[in-house]
Formats: structure tokens, sequence, C-alpha cells
């Protein structure tokens, strides 16, 4: 299996890229956020890969840039009718943290304004993954925290919770007692799930 490709970047339609690696070149279907991060072609590149195999069709590489938004498209492929450009276009449609808040919220009605996610998939993603969901690193993709200095605003870590947890739609009321009490020293991502799950007992 394939686990992480770097070489050269030979092509890029929009879609697919070719990367290449000791005079092979690898075909790999890269996620939205891959896309906007690679650099120009014949430039030097590493992607985390999924390597993907269907009984009677060739092995598909799958392309990204970190290994939480890896985790996340393996996790949305073990549900059933979710394939490949399913998961990439739900990945597109909306930012982890958001995409982690929907499920675990059971937030039908937002996963199907996500273009080809229709009612079935949405309910079938809520089901299956909403306890699973909060468990999954979104590291990578943390938004920015919220400005500092604005009051009852934390600072540092616990800063980027806090802004993390605004952009996915929750109300500081919700939450910044909450935040309050945490360990800063704590790695964020961590401290974030911890956020997500306890929001989702209230």
């Amino acid at each position: 299996m394939i686990a992480s490709l770097r070489g050269k970047l030979r092509d890029n339609d929009g879609e697919t890229i070719v990367v290449e690696v000791g005079g092979v070149g690898y075909q790999v279907f890269v996620s939205a956020a891959a896309l906007g991060a690679l650099p120009a072609t014949d430039a030097d590149v590493f992607l985390f890969v999924h390597s993907h195999f269907v009984k009677d069709e060739p092995i598909r590489l799958y392309g990204f840039m970190d290994a939480a938004e890896r985790g996340l498209f393996q996790t949305l492929i073990d549900v059933q009718g979710v394939g490949p450009r399913v998961a990439l276009a739900i990945l597109a449609g909306l930012e982890p943290v958001e995409l982690v808040r929907a499920i675990s919220q059971s937030d039908v009605g937002r996963l199907t304004q996500i273009k080809g996610v229709g009612r079935k998939i949405a309910e079938r993603l809520a089901l299956e993954l909403r306890d699973k969901i909060t468990a999954l690193p979104v590291s990578g993709r943390v938004p920015a925290p919220a400005p500092a200095g604005s009051p009852g605003v934390p600072t540092g870590p616990l800063g980027e919770v806090y802004g993390a947890l605004l952009h996915a739609g929750y109300k500081p009321g919700e939450f910044a007692a909450l935040v309050e009490k945490m360990d800063a020293k704590r790695p964020v991502p961590d401290l974030l799930r911890e956020a997500l799950a306890a929001l989702r007992r209230k």
C-alpha cells in the first residue's frame, strides 16, 4: 500500500496530478485543500496518500496535504454509499471542524447542502459516525483563533479552541465557561474534540 509520495509535480489538470518519484509518474486524485496548496509544476511536493482498490478496477491514489484530512477521508468512505468521489466532495463542501460539528449534531440539513450528498447519505453519516467523528484529529485545518483582546476571549491554545467553536457556529454563551476550565498545556486538537463532545451532550 502506498501511504505517501515525495517527488516532482509533473502535471495538474485541476482534479488529478502526476507526481514523479524515481522516474515513475503516479496519478493522484487530490482533495480541494491539497489542490489549493500545491506548488508550481516541476516543484517538489509531498502528499499523504490513500490507496483505494476496488475489484476489477485499477488501484487509485488519493492525496492530501496532512494526515488528519486523510484520516477524515478514510472514515467517510467506510460509510455505505460514500465512495472516494463523494468523500472528496464532502471535504470540499465543509471545513473539517464544521463537518465534525454537523455529523456529531446529526445536522442532516447542513450535510445535504453539500453537492452530491442526498438525505439518505447524510442520515447514514450522522448515524454511523456521530460518536466516532469527534475522536478524529482536525489539527491541520483548525481555524485561526478569535481576535485577541476582545472581552472574555482567551489567548494562546484556548483562543484557538474558542475561535474554532465560533467558526463552527456555536455562540460564546454556549462554550465560554467550558473553554475557560480547560488545560492550555494540552494539544489544541484534543481540547477541541473534548469541547465538541461536551457540547453535543448538552
